[in-house]
């Protein structure tokens, strides 16, 4: 709807610079005005603010002006109320799209906020919608959320400001992503997010090394580096390019459909009588393989033996094919949040 309005105000403003040019063109030719004066005589005929003639006027002109001053008169009411209502429009769209927006995140909880639209912004968005996960993302760039807001949850503002957390649904929240390129923001948000919700699970990006004992003192979980990571990647290119890249080709393959998957154990057993990871049989029911363990303490067994005695609350990592990995969420009926801001 917006587009239509803007093409009928394209459409009104060309109409009005014709309407000048038209005007300026006559009073030039007609009555031989200079360009100073045909403008002059343009503009306060078509305002009708009622000041004397540059010269006198002849036939033809008075005949000239009296047609511009009628064409004016319903080419500049047209113009008003088209913009008249462009603007009208344009600020009860945004109101009831605010509105759609406000009311889709009070439903959610379990979520996750991402804190700045940048480049790691982007990165943890999309890979959090290839894996149908809730998120909403609080961002101060207007053109930004404009340029998204349709495919997107965003709330606009400062992500210091506790009235924008809340906004966001932070008490509701399970992860609070801090992506801003700015260590001292993040600390902030570190800060202010521990406080509205303990029990919040933080991730922050961090620029400088001397940053990341700050933020886990302020109450980051986990304190990523992306410019360390990404020449740890490059370097481990030269030393173990085959490995790197198979690594690179899970996560590319994963974009849109998962290689692996981490799965509560709690979900087996519902539908199986399972002890042992060798009870789960998964290899042979799905075609999945287990390549961890993670114990109820946070332990991490890689490549765990068969016999491995399963614990309430752990977890297993399984690898797979997307149909593979498909195959075992349908079997075992294991679901991922839904995620669509259209709906």
């Amino acid at each position: 709807m917006i587009k239509f309005f803007r093409s009928k105000l394209y459409l009104a403003l060309f109409l009005m610079s014709l309407v000048l040019f038209i005007g300026v063109m006559g009073y030039k030719f007609i009555s031989d005005y200079s360009w100073i004066e045909a403008f002059y005589m343009t503009i306060i005929t078509v305002t009708t603010v009622g000041f004397s003639e540059v010269k006198p006027l002849g036939t033809d002109a008075k005949i000239f002006t009296v047609f511009l001053i009628v064409t004016s008169v319903f080419v500049f009411g047209f113009a008003i109320s088209v913009i008249t209502e462009y603007i009208l429009s344009r600020n009860s769209l945004e109101l009831l799209k605010k509105k759609k927006v406000k009311n889709m995140i009070s439903n959610l909880s379990n979520h996750i906020i991402i804190c700045g639209y940048g480049r790691n912004g982007t990165q943890a968005a999309e890979r959090l919608k290839a894996y149908n996960r809730p998120f909403v993302i609080i961002e101060r760039d207007k053109e930004v959320i404009e340029k998204y807001e349709d495919d997107i949850l965003f709330v606009e503002g400062d992500a210091n400001e506790d009235e924008v957390l809340l906004e966001a649904g932070i008490e509701r929240a399970q992860y609070l992503i801090a992506a801003m390129p700015d260590d001292a923001a993040n600390l902030f948000v570190v800060l202010s997010a521990k406080q509205l919700n303990k029990k919040l699970i933080i991730i922050s990006r961090a620029s400088q090394v001397t940053s990341q004992k700050k933020l886990r003192l302020a109450g980051a979980d986990k304190v990523i580096m992306p410019d360390k990571i990404g020449g740890d990647h490059m370097a481990s290119l030269v030393v173990i390019p085959d490995l790197i890249t198979f690594m690179d080709k899970l996560s590319l393959e994963g974009e849109h459909t998962t290689n692996i998957e981490e799965v509560a154990i709690e979900n087996f057993n519902s539908k199986a009588d399972c002890k042992s990871l060798r009870d789960l049989d998964l290899r042979r029911k799905t075609g999945c393989t287990i390549i961890g363990y993670i114990e109820p303490d946070g332990n991490y067994i890689i490549n765990p033996e068969a016999d491995l005695k399963m614990e309430p609350k752990s977890k297993v990592i399984v690898l797979g094919r997307p149909e593979q990995i498909k195959k075992l969420n349908e079997m075992f009926h294991i679901e991922e949040p839904h995620f669509n801001a259209n709906t």
